[in-house]
């Protein structure tokens, strides 16, 4: 027999799968994960690993699925993230990953500001990045409709930067429509098989904790609000592109509820501290599994590797939960 706190997680994720799978699978422009061949991903800090479409660093390739920087590149989880772990440990088949994610993304640099004035909204990832260089199908890239997956983790920022002003309904109302917008211009470069994923509980971080009871109380809400949106938006999505004569496929992945998982039954992962973080190890160590006696444990035994960066563990899991969902939808 499964664990509890296994079972709870399964039964949630195939819930999700269930509850988004009304487009006919005849129609269905994903054929399933090991037929995929390019990857296009977007976001923020929780996904970037540092790669440069543009200075002539090498691109992804079959002996290099992620390109550049070197493996697992620049990250916030003290080794790989999410995204490297699907593309060289849970993918089916060989992906080239082109990942566009910068720290500190907001979806629209004019609506909610970043921490720095140089950071790359998803505005410009997709715009100048994707667009620019990519969507026109170059040699380079010749990817296709039906074997590429384009994902989309936006949201931890633009909530956390703005949760205190209110008015969530409106304000997420705003931010969908320019996210959507940019999602309709991918998909008129050819994009159709589209991942996107929800905010997680960032009012569980020790930033937002440091902050008190009520920051806690209304950044959550907060995240409820936008995390509701963005499933409302992926389902009018798919309901407008299924009349169209080219149909999407469009899935939300649930990472909100897996890592409550994670953090209510963190022994279950490998993990000892699932509440606070180091201040030895939050800008990184120069192992995977740092031991400062300061800290009391390993530094990959701590679910935060600072106040709001989860470890490599942590994005370990979240891949392979993916991987399983993206091999579920296949079916």
């Amino acid at each position: 027999m499964l664990p509890e706190f296994l079972v709870s997680v399964a039964v949630v994720l195939s819930s999700l799968v269930l509850s988004t799978s009304a487009t006919p699978a005849s129609k269905s422009p994903y054929r399933g994960f090991k037929k995929l061949k390019y990857v296009f991903s977007f976001g923020d800090s929780y996904t970037q690993t540092g790669f440069n479409l543009t200075n002539g660093s090498p691109l992804p390739s079959a002996g290099n699925p992620m390109g550049n920087p070197p493996w697992p590149g620049w990250t916030s989880s003290n080794g790989p993230n999410w995204i490297g772990y699907l593309t060289t440990t849970y993918n089916a088949s060989t992906l080239l990953t082109y990942n566009m994610a910068y720290g500190g993304a907001t979806i629209d640099s004019a609506l909610v500001k970043p921490w720095r004035d140089d950071v790359l909204s998803l505005k410009n990832q997709i715009e100048d990045l994707f667009l620019k260089h990519l969507g026109s199908h170059p040699a380079t890239t010749p990817w296709r409709s039906d074997n590429s997956l384009f994902t989309i983790f936006i949201g931890i920022n633009d909530v956390g930067n703005s949760y205190w002003l209110g008015d969530f309904d409106n304000f997420h109302n705003h931010l969908m429509d320019v996210y959507f917008g940019l999602v309709d211009k991918l998909y008129s470069t050819g994009a159709r098989n589209f991942l996107f994923i929800n905010v997680p509980p960032v009012n569980r971080s020790p930033l937002t904790v440091a902050q008190g009871d009520s920051a806690i109380t209304t950044e959550k809400e907060a995240l409820t609000s936008y995390n509701s949106k963005l499933v409302e938006r992926v389902a009018t999505l798919r309901k407008d592109k299924t009349k169209a004569k080219s149909p999407v496929w469009a899935r939300v992945f649930d990472y909100s509820t897996l890592f409550n998982n994670i953090l209510d039954n963190g022994h279950h992962y490998g993990l000892k501290n699932t509440t606070g973080f180091c201040d030895k190890y939050q800008s990184g160590t120069p192992a995977w599994d740092t031991f400062d006696p300061v800290c009391g444990v390993r530094v990959d035994e701590y679910f935060w590797l600072n106040s709001l960066h989860p470890g490599y563990k942590v994005n370990k899991a979240f891949a392979k939960e993916l991987s399983k969902f993206l091999k579920q939808e296949g079916k």
